[in-house]
């Protein structure tokens, strides 16, 4: 049984959409052994608004049709607006939704200044912002710019001829000396969606190198005319009043000069390349200056706009780079994949990774994530069949209970689950197409957001959609955990009202307690002047688990507490330091 102390939360909730939704209200317990959370009116003002947020992923093509052709449009979202205002959302991060061919479903840009005609108008998307900003929510725009699409009127030019002024605005070589075309590219470097990153030109004689699908040619960006047309996309939707950017993909936007050969290593991927490290096109060091000026220009504009990187990084070291380390001046907000996507429950691990975002980062703020259009949902990643609720419910009060900025993917609060395809007919997606069967890639987190229990998930009046919706819609729906207080979405609602609202979760030192636990997660959030710090516990484990909690460990007096939400019955009424905690049980508390 969830339980929220506090019954005179509801009017906060209320004060912030995150009581009320579409399809009913959050349903709060009621105690009075601790005094209501105010609303928190100790933010410093010159918080950036990001530093506190929640930002959700939205995937456009699966979240809302509004015109019944199978595929998610702005104008949906605009409709879901309320349902995401009561989740207490801050931010909505929409993968691109640019004119595109939809080779990689819309990460091929044709047009960075205009809106594909699936997903609606650029009229649509003003629409669409002005809608969100009435209810405090802004938009986030994701924004490519390691490559283009092939049909991309820039790389049209730059393949025309050997001659022609675009052609070094992208990446193009002879092949190997000794060799025949097509089969002697410059290098042996690998696409990530499979085979030989290099696609030869009869045309022009010449390769173009492609990190990604051969319909997206990568940018040379050692050309300056590359920065200033990008940079001049960037100006176009700042100023049409985005909130900031996920730059995709961005540690590859440089490549090895040289050209020079991958070092190999033992065994294959999934579509039988040779595996090979990727320090030559992956995290060079240019790519840092790139990101200096990028973060001078939106730094002119109001209102904290904000730089989100997708940083896939090999440790918080190189992770701080991206920050700019202590001089604080490249993205507000990379994106730390250690604590999310290590697809392991592990308390020690857990423990080890969000310290050193504590202590590694020069201070910076950490955004963690569990969950994106990239990879097996988290449900699946981290569950173990049985208990992946419970387990759910454990990422979630990580996600919003530590000092880090928040981002979750839709479908992540009603505990979606990955639906992959059966058979390589229905692969839409084209790391699928080429790697299939040990390579099902990704429509499997792509699939249409579950509403109701109403035709597709009241997702669209198609007759089919884009993606078949998964199978267990009729009972796993917004509609659905609207109404049940006991629910995953319930859960959440109640982990982001706490968030919102109470200065120790907003404002507090986040130190970990019991540190050589090895089933046991615990951490204290304290030092907020003239309040009750929080404690939290988790059990990372299917046994039950006794945990005695020292608050000491971080210079905080107090020898009772009292439970604020927990999944455990049990705890409903727990005062001891000394906790007894069931299998993957979540318990929120504040000390007294």
């Amino acid at each position: 049984m969830i339980r929220l102390v506090n019954v005179c939360l509801c009017l906060v909730a209320l004060a912030v959409g995150a009581a009320a939704g579409p399809y009913g209200s959050i349903s709060f317990a009621q105690s009075n052994n601790r005094a209501a959370i105010a609303k928190d009116t100790t933010k410093p003002t010159d918080d950036p608004w990001w530093k506190h947020a929640v930002i959700y992923e939205i995937y456009p093509r699966s979240f809302q049709d509004s015109n019944g052709d199978g595929i998610g449009d702005l104008n949906g979202i605009t409709q879901r607006l309320d349902y995401l205002q009561s989740l207490g959302v801050d931010a909505l991060w929409l993968s691109p939704i640019y004119p595109s061919p939809q080779v990689d479903f819309g990460y091929d840009i044709s047009d960075y200044e205009n809106i594909d005609p699936q997903y609606g108008t650029l009229a649509d998307f003003d629409r669409l912002v002005a809608e969100a900003k009435k209810r405090n929510i802004r938009i986030i725009m994701d924004m490519v710019m390691n490559h283009t699409s092939d049909k991309h009127p820039w790389f049209i030019e730059s393949a025309s001829s050997k001659s022609n002024p675009k052609r070094d605005w992208y990446v193009w070589r002879d092949g190997k000396a000794g060799g025949t075309p097509p089969n002697n590219p410059p290098n042996n470097w690998i696409s990530i969606f499979g085979h030989s990153a290099w696609q030869y030109d009869p045309k022009t004689s010449q390769y173009y190198y492609h990190r990604f699908y051969i319909q997206q040619p990568d940018l040379n960006w050692r050309n300056p005319a590359v920065e200033r047309a990008m940079f001049g996309s960037v100006r176009f939707w700042l100023d049409r009043g985005v909130a900031g950017f996920r730059l995709d993909a961005i540690p590859t936007l440089f490549e090895d000069p040289q050209l020079r050969d991958a070092e190999e290593l033992e065994g294959t991927n999934a579509y039988g390349d040779r595996r090979q490290k990727d320090d030559r096109y992956e995290n060079l060091p240019e790519v840092h200056d790139v990101m200096r000026r990028l973060r001078a220009m939106t730094d002119k504009y109001p209102g904290d706009r904000v730089l989100i990187g997708e940083t896939y990084l090999p440790n918080i070291q190189e992770l701080d780079k991206w920050y700019g380390g202590a001089k604080h001046d490249e993205l507000e907000l990379p994106m730390d994949m250690q604590v999310g996507f290590s697809n392991r429950l592990d308390a020690n691990l857990l423990r080890q990774r969000i310290n050193d975002a504590e202590t590694k980062i020069n201070g910076n703020q950490p955004l963690f994530v569990f969950d994106n259009h990239d990879n097996i949902r988290s449900w699946d990643r981290y569950g173990d069949g049985v208990h992946n609720d419970a387990i759910a419910r454990i990422l979630a009060t990580i996600l919003f209970t530590s000092r880090s900025t928040a981002m979750m993917y839709y479908g992540e609060e009603i505990g979606m689950v990955t639906t992959p395809p059966t058979r390589k007919e229905e692969v839409k997606d084209p790391i699928g197409i080429t790697g299939w069967p040990r390579e099902k890639g990704r429509d499997g987190e792509r699939t249409p957001m579950q509403w109701d229990n109403s035709k597709n998930a009241g997702f669209s009046m198609a007759d089919s959609t884009w993606l078949p919706v998964a199978a267990n819609y009729e009972t796993k729906n917004v509609k659905a955990e609207e109404s049940n207080p006991d629910s995953l979405l319930n859960w959440h609602k109640q982990l982001i009202t706490m968030r919102r609202n109470d200065p120790a979760l907003r404002h507090g030192n986040m130190i970990m307690l019991d540190e050589t636990n090895p089933s046991v997660l615990s951490y204290i959030r304290s030092d907020v002047a003239g309040h009750h710090s929080i404690l939290v516990a988790l059990n990372c484990t299917a046994q039950q688990q006794t945990v005695t909690l020292d608050p000491g460990r971080a210079g905080v007096h107090g020898a009772k507490v009292s439970t604020l939400l927990t999944d455990a019955p049990s705890l409903n009424q727990q005062s001891s330091l000394t906790i007894t905690l069931p299998p993957y049980a979540s318990w929120v508390g504040s000390l007294q």
